[in-house]
């Protein structure tokens, strides 16, 4: 091999080495035991989330943004890119909006994620190109039952798929050139609140003819079902499952082709289902009325896990008071082969309580919608306001969060109506959680009015914890096992310190006794602190004295 050859060899090699490098460093999802991560730059973290309102990403608004996200404490935007804006003109691509993004999100040392608000949003086709728009035999729109028109682009149509796959391929490629070193954008939303609304599905020529022949048998035999058509096999919910496969489908190729451009990791939100009001006759909402028919909703979810493996995360929208609906959302998108990821949720008053609870079953981001000061959501002065003191908590230790929840070692205890003690069980050590104030010796603590109590407990090592909370004192306790209790042991504080993280590294600011650890660790409606615990087990009786009365 001569000099020449032998360096383009070289050269060949580095690039590829190079290559692989770039790729292994990308942010991506880590999966141990059942939990998950985000991993950026190569440490889990944990998404403290603003996502700013539907018509922010302009130049003429993001002035209003920043401050708003600044007071917010978040560490991540949540921001959409428009298709209509992007594509202008069928082939011609406009990022610059895209840039401001990016540009605005490292000035004020944010990592963005990115909204393709592209063929759906919110069930319907808001956001397509005019030249989309107004040629809908080209780009096929649905048809409900009687032949109408609607505002929502065919799943069905291979003209819709291709054009959607073009520009969010074009949209990842310019994200890989101008960030695929600093890593600032570190996920991205495919679609937003995909289905459709107006009918429960596609009822075009080329529908009709795919609904009327058999489910794939792939499909039937990963979700466990007979062979069979669509009617046979699923029965009355036949139309909104055929819906959710056309959907999952389209979506599935549209993160493929963005994904061979550059593999962020991608997430589809979802417009869940809410239950009917109790007064009304029927037991359950209607597909393509209250929620967009298709989408990845509770009773989909394994249909499109089966469908669409280039979605990464199906991640349910929250907007509810009810706090037992958010722990069965939750519970049903908290699984095995889906991190659970809450992108979207209300500013209302049980925010900081949905957001411990999320956080302690692992959640690897949370972000209230809304977030910035255009007076859109609401006013000026209270939109960080619900949630900003849960993240101005969290925000330096974000990246511990994200290592405690991939390794199983962090719970919270959110307190519940009627139940203001709770327990959490570390091995053969017991945090116990008491709500409220006063908290009398031999009486169950008051709880708090709103509900409002919080803790979150992170085990170090055996006998070392890192706690936090609000309305909340923690003590610390054996077990309640037969063996913990049968140990003629108890446990007593060492040591308490309060501090902080700060690039990875615990400072102590203060040493906490006295009033601020006779009996627990107690935390405030208004400030909470980090303290690290350490504590150590001693004799819970003299066995020479106690032998000897015996």
């Amino acid at each position: 091999m001569n000099r020449v050859t032998l360096r383009v060899v070289l050269l060949a090699s580095l690039c590829l080495l190079a290559a692989d490098l770039l790729a292994a460093d990308i942010p991506r999802l880590e999966k141990k035991d059942g939990r998950f991560a985000l991993v950026v730059d190569g440490k889990p973290m944990l998404v403290l989330g603003a996502q700013i309102n539907n018509s922010s990403s302009w130049a003429s608004t993001l002035p209003q943004v920043w401050p708003a996200l600044e007071a917010a404490h978040v560490n991540t935007m949540e921001a959409p890119v428009y298709w209509e804006q992007m594509e202008p003109e069928q082939g011609k691509f406009d990022f610059s909006t895209v840039d401001l993004l990016v540009n605005g999100a490292r000035e004020h040392h944010l990592h963005l994620v990115l909204l393709w608000f592209g063929t759906w949003k919110n069930g319907q086709a808001h956001y397509v190109p005019e030249w989309v728009k107004t040629d809908p035999k080209k780009y096929q729109r649905e048809l409900n039952p009687y032949g109408k028109v609607l505002d929502v682009l065919s799943p069905n149509s291979s003209t819709n798929l291709e054009a959607d796959k073009t520009a969010f391929s074009a949209l990842m490629r310019h994200i890989r050139e101008v960030d695929g070193e600093q890593h600032t954008v570190i996920m991205m939303q495919v679609e937003n609140e995909s289905g459709s609304v107006g009918s429960v599905r596609d009822y075009s020529a080329a529908a009709e003819k795919e609904f009327a022949g058999q489910v794939p048998a792939e499909l039937a035999r990963t979700i466990h079902l007979p062979d069979g058509t669509w009617s046979k096999v699923f029965g009355a919910d036949a139309d909104e499952r055929f819906a959710a496969y056309s959907t999952a489908r389209y979506i599935n190729e549209v993160a493929k082709a963005g994904k061979a451009q550059y593999p962020l990791p991608m997430y589809c939100n979802v417009w869940i289902t809410y239950p009917v009001h109790a007064l009304e006759n029927r037991d359950h909402p209607s597909p393509g009325q209250e929620y967009p028919s298709g989408g990845p909703q509770q009773g989909n979810i394994d249909l499109w896990k089966a469908v669409a493996p280039a979605i990464d995360i199906l991640a349910p929208d929250f907007y509810s008071d009810d706090n037992q609906l958010f722990h069965q959302v939750v519970a049903a998108y908290h699984r095995g082969d889906n991190a659970l990821f809450i992108p979207e949720t209300g500013l209302s008053k049980d925010i900081g309580r949905n957001f411990f609870y999320a956080l302690g079953q692992g959640a690897v981001g949370f972000s209230p919608f809304g977030v910035d000061y255009t007076g859109w959501t609401s006013s000026q002065e209270k939109v960080p306001q619900l949630f900003a003191e849960d993240f101005a908590l969290f925000q330096p230790m974000a990246h511990e969060i994200g290592q405690w929840n991939l390794d199983g070692k962090l719970q919270t205890a959110v307190e519940q109506k009627g139940v203001p003690r709770q327990r959490l069980h570390f091995g053969d050590v017991d945090a116990v959680v008491s709500f409220g104030y006063p908290q009398r010796d031999g009486e169950m603590p008051p709880g708090t009015p709103a509900l409002s109590g919080r803790a979150m407990v992170a085990q170090l090592g055996p006998l070392e914890f890192v706690v936090t909370g609000f309305d909340a004192s923690v003590s610390f306790e054996l077990g309640q096992r037969p063996e913990d209790r049968a140990r003629n042991e108890q446990l007593e504080i060492l040591r308490a310190d309060e501090g902080q993280y700060i690039d990875g590294v615990w400072r102590m600011n203060r040493i906490w006794n006295g009033d601020q650890t006779d009996r627990g660790l107690k935390f405030n409606a208004t400030h909470a602190d980090v303290v690290r615990i350490r504590l150590h087990r001693l004799p819970l009786y003299d066995e020479s004295i106690r032998s000897s009365r015996r």
